[in-house]
C-alpha cells in the first residue's frame, strides 16, 4: 500500500486559477455522466441486454465507480477519479451481438475485471498490453466509432425535425462552451424525447432497477468482447489517466488502482456493468487548478464527484426510460455526437506515424466493417489484421521504404 501523502508539487502563485474542489467535483461528475450514459445504454443493448438489464448495468457502474473513487481518494488524499469505459461501451455498441447472448456478455465483463486485477499483480501482463502498438489500438477504436459517428448524419436526413435541435445545440456548444457541448446536446435530446413520448411513460418505468444475470462464458465472447474491452480500457483510459495525473504532479498507486477498478468491474458485471477504469478527461478537471489553488486539497473534488455518482445512480431508471421511449434516430444521433471528439483523437493518433499508417488503416477498415467470424466480433479481427500487416511490412522492409518515401 502506498502511504497517503501530499502531492510533490508546489502551490501555484496568486495568478493561478482558483476554483472550488466541490464545484469541480460536481462538474466532473455531470460532464462525465451526461456525455456518455447513452453510449453505455446503447452498448449494453447491442450485446443483448433488455431495457431493464441495461438500466441495471448503468446503475451499478455509477455505484461501483463512486465507491471505488471514495476508497482510493480518502485512502490516499489524492484526486483519483474513476469512470466507466466510454470507448469500451462504443466497442459494444458497434458489435453485431455476442455469441451466447447477454449471459455470455456478462461473463466477458467479469473476465475483463479479472484481467485488470492481474495487470496490477503481474508486471508482464502490463508489459504485454503496452507492447500493442498505440496506432493500431487507436485505429481499432476509430473503426468501431466510425459507424456510430455516422448516426447523426443519417438521423438528421431521416428525422430532421427531431434531430436538428440536437445537432444545432451541439454546434453552438462547441462554439461557446466546448466542455458542455455534448451534455447540452444530450439534454436537448431528452427534451425532444419527453415532448414526443412523455405520455407513454408509466411511473414504474422511472424507478431504477437492479437485475442479476448468471454469467455463461463462451469462447467467442471471451475473445471478441473481453479482449477489446481490456485493450481499450488500458490504452484509452488507464494509461492516459496515469499520464494526466502525473502532469498535475500526482502519483497513481498503480497496483491498488488496478485492483480496485478490476474488482469494481468484477462486482458490477453480474448486474450488467461492463468496465470501470481510471478517468482521463474528468481526471484533469479534478486534479488541475479548476479544483482549487491548493494541490493538497484537490482530493475533495474527486470525493465530491464520487458522491455525485452515487446520487446519479438513483436517476438511471428515469433516464433509461426516456432513452427507450425516444423516437428513432434521436438518441443514436446524440450518442454519435458524444463520440466525435474521441473519433478525431483516435484518427489523429492512429495515422500520425507514416511507418504505421498502412497497418493502422487496415485495422480501422476491418473494425468499421462490423464483421463477425466464428462468433468473434470485428474489434478482435481488426487488431489481428493490423498486427499481421504490420509484421509483414516490417519483415519485408516495405514499411520503412514507405516511411522514407514520404
Amino acid at each position: 500500500m502506498s502511504a497517503p501523502g501530499s502531492p510533490a508539487i508546489p502551490a501555484p502563485g496568486p495568478s493561478a486559477a482558483a476554483g472550488s474542489p466541490v464545484a469541480a467535483g460536481v462538474v466532473a461528475a455531470l460532464v462525465g455522466f451526461a456525455s456518455s450514459f447513452v453510449v453505455v445504454l446503447a452498448g449494453l443493448r447491442a450485446v443483448g441486454a433488455t431495457p431493464s438489464q441495461a438500466t441495471s448495468g448503468l446503475t451499478l457502474l455509477c455505484l461501483a465507480q463512486g465507491l471505488g473513487m471514495l476508497w482510493l481518494t480518502l485512502r490516499h488524499r489524492t484526486p483519483l477519479t474513476l469512470a466507466w469505459s466510454t470507448p469500451g461501451a462504443a466497442v459494444l455498441a458497434g458489435s453485431a451481438g455476442v455469441a451466447g447472448g447477454w449471459s455470455a456478455a456478462v461473463a466477458a465483463f467479469a473476465a475483463t475485471g479479472v484481467l485488470i486485477v492481474l495487470t496490477g499483480l503481474l508486471p508482464r501482463l502490463g508489459a504485454l498490453v503496452a507492447s500493442i502498438p498505440v496506432p493500431l489500438a487507436r485505429a481499432m477504436l476509430a473503426g468501431v466509432l466510425l459507424p456510430l459517428c455516422l448516426e447523426p448524419v443519417t438521423a438528421l436526413v431521416a428525422s430532421p425535425a427531431a434531430v436538428a435541435p440536437v445537432v444545432s445545440v451541439w454546434l453552438v456548444g462547441l462554439r461557446v462552451a466546448r466542455r458542455w457541448a455534448v451534455p447540452a446536446a444530450l439534454a436537448t435530446a431528452l427534451v425532444v424525447v419527453a415532448v414526443t413520448a412523455g405520455g407513454t411513460l408509466a411511473a414504474s418505468d422511472l424507478v431504477p432497477r437492479i437485475e442479476v444475470t448468471a454469467p455463461h462464458p463462451t469462447l467467442g465472447a471471451l475473445i471478441g468482447v473481453t479482449l477489446p474491452l481490456y485493450v481499450v480500457a488500458m490504452a484509452s483510459q488507464n494509461v492516459p489517466g496515469v499520464a494526466i495525473m502525473a502532469a498535475s504532479g500526482y502519483r497513481v498507486p498503480w497496483r491498488e488502482t488496478m485492483g480496485v477498478t478490476g474488482l469494481a468491474t468484477l462486482a458490477a458485471a453480474p448486474f450488467g456493468g461492463h468496465t470501470v477504469n481510471l478517468a482521463a478527461i474528468t481526471a484533469a478537471l479534478c486534479a488541475g487548478p479548476d479544483a482549487g489553488p491548493d494541490p493538497t486539497r484537490r482530493w475533495r473534488a474527486a470525493a465530491t464527484a464520487a458522491g455525485c455518482y452515487l446520487l446519479l445512480a438513483a436517476g438511471c431508471g428515469a433516464l433509461a426510460a426516456l432513452v427507450t421511449a425516444a423516437p428513432a434516430g434521436v438518441v443514436q444521433a446524440a450518442a454519435g455526437l458524444a463520440l466525435v471528439g474521441t473519433l478525431a483523437t483516435s484518427l489523429t493518433e492512429a495515422l500520425a506515424d507514416p511507418a504505421e499508417r498502412e497497418a493502422a488503416a487496415v485495422t480501422l477498415l476491418v473494425a468499421a466493417s462490423g464483421i463477425s467470424v466464428a462468433g468473434v466480433g470485428a474489434a478482435f479481427w481488426a487488431l489481428a489484421a493490423g498486427l499481421a500487416v504490420r509484421a509483414l511490412l516490417r519483415s519485408t522492409g516495405a514499411g520503412r521504404l514507405s516511411a522514407r518515401a514520404r
